[in-house]
């Protein structure tokens, strides 16, 4: 009979995820925040103008002009927020895991091992599209959202970081031969 062992770890010995050098996400992703807080801007105005079109009685001229100036500021600070906080985002695969890093007040940093991944996917919303970025979602067992998402990535890496996962997630058996496909046909194929 094996008898239990369950000796210290030295602490020091461990590899230390703060050195691994993280990828910033593409520039472009920039565009795509503020489209969507366009998107957010236009709804917020259109609610308010609605608002002031039925019952202009409601507020007098100095809160609507300070509820303008309000939005005002809070738009100009969301993309004041938001420009400095996409430099602090970043991610890496390494051989066994993937790190995702964000935030700027509150920093997180998320590391996936590849071994509790169950299923990896590939998400284009309309604007990413169009600049051809793509974002990565990675599930484990236990729930039905990504457990980490990295989002800006050019399409062409977005497919190799797929197929990447899937095939760290997914081993070939030994006898059989990988399959490589260019990044051109899978681009071919989706287009179809």
């Amino acid at each position: 009979m094996n008898e239990f062992t369950n000796n210290s770890i030295d602490l020091n010995q461990l590899p230390k995820f703060e050195e691994v050098q993280l990828k910033g996400l593409n520039p472009k992703y920039i565009t795509v925040l503020l489209f969507n807080f366009s998107l957010l801007l236009l709804l917020v105005i259109g609610g308010f103008s609605a608002l002031f079109y039925f019952k202009q009685e409601a507020f007098s001229n100095t809160i609507w002009m300070g509820i303008v100036v309000g939005i005002v500021l809070f738009l100009t600070g969301l993309v004041v927020f938001t420009k400095f906080s996409f430099q602090k985002k970043g991610y890496a695969f390494r051989e066994h895991d993937a790190i995702y890093k964000s935030g700027l007040i509150s920093e997180t940093t998320t590391i996936i091992p590849f071994n509790r991944v169950q299923h990896v996917a590939l998400h284009q919303g309309f604007i990413s599209r169009k600049l051809g970025l793509a974002s990565i979602e990675l599930f484990t067992a236990g729930g039905s959202s990504s457990d980490l998402e990295i989002p800006g990535l050019l399409l062409a890496d977005a497919q190799i970081i797929k197929n990447l996962v899937s095939q760290k997630i997914n081993p070939p058996k030994q006898d059989e031969p990988i399959e490589v496909v260019p990044t051109e046909t899978l681009l071919s194929e989706e287009h179809e």
